[in-house]
């Protein structure tokens, strides 16, 4: 199949729009891209045209945006291209939109902090053979693991780490929501 992908670096000019769905969750919200151009003449640069675009998400990827991305703030977006043409009010409009594969913070613009979200329930997404928490994935000595080896959180408490390991703190999303990636707290861990 013949499709358009695009990268594009703009700022969210919208706030994002989630709503849930049969199939899940849906989000978009609209982004400005400027061009920026040397100006010569006053040897300076200077804003070009400003593109319009909805960006549409879906699934997991929405759920994320919507608990990430505010307005102003500077992205990076990737995804196929699609531009529609409707008749409104006896006028032609052309809109131009954007399927979102992945969508991230421009670091060239500033920082961010990532957290790797939790499957509400790992078994349905485990492997045949492997289950998060079982004896394979605890290995020896450990408590339950994620994929990446953290500690899993259960209930209201994270699993204590087994010896050898950093301690960690955690966060849950409000509503109950999936719980998001501990990290090391640095300053327990010089004492482990």
């Amino acid at each position: 199949m013949n499709e358009t992908v695009v990268t594009l670096v703009g700022n969210a000019a919208t706030g994002v729009e989630f709503r849930e769905t049969a199939t899940g969750g849906m989000a978009r919200f609209r982004f400005a891209v400027t061009a920026r151009r040397w100006d010569r003449d006053k040897q300076l640069w200077a804003d070009g045209h400003t593109s319009f675009y909805t960006v549409w998400a879906w699934r997991t990827l929405a759920a994320n945006l919507a608990g990430s991305v505010a307005v102003g703030e500077p992205l990076v977006v990737h995804g196929r291209l699609k531009v529609r043409e409707e008749e409104r009010d006896g006028q032609r409009r052309t809109f131009v939109d954007i399927e979102a594969v992945a969508v991230g913070h421009d670091l060239t613009r500033g920082t961010a902090a990532f957290r790797r979200v939790m499957r509400a329930d790992p078994a349905l997404t485990a492997r045949p053979g492997r289950r998060r928490g079982g004896p394979e994935a605890e290995g020896a000595g450990r408590g339950a693991a994620d994929a990446a080896g953290m500690p899993v959180r259960r209930g209201d408490a994270a699993v204590a780490p087994a010896k050898g390991e950093l301690p960690v703190r955690g966060e849950r999303r409000a509503g109950g929501g999936p719980t998001v990636r501990q990290e090391p707290i640095p300053e327990l861990a010089s004492t482990s």
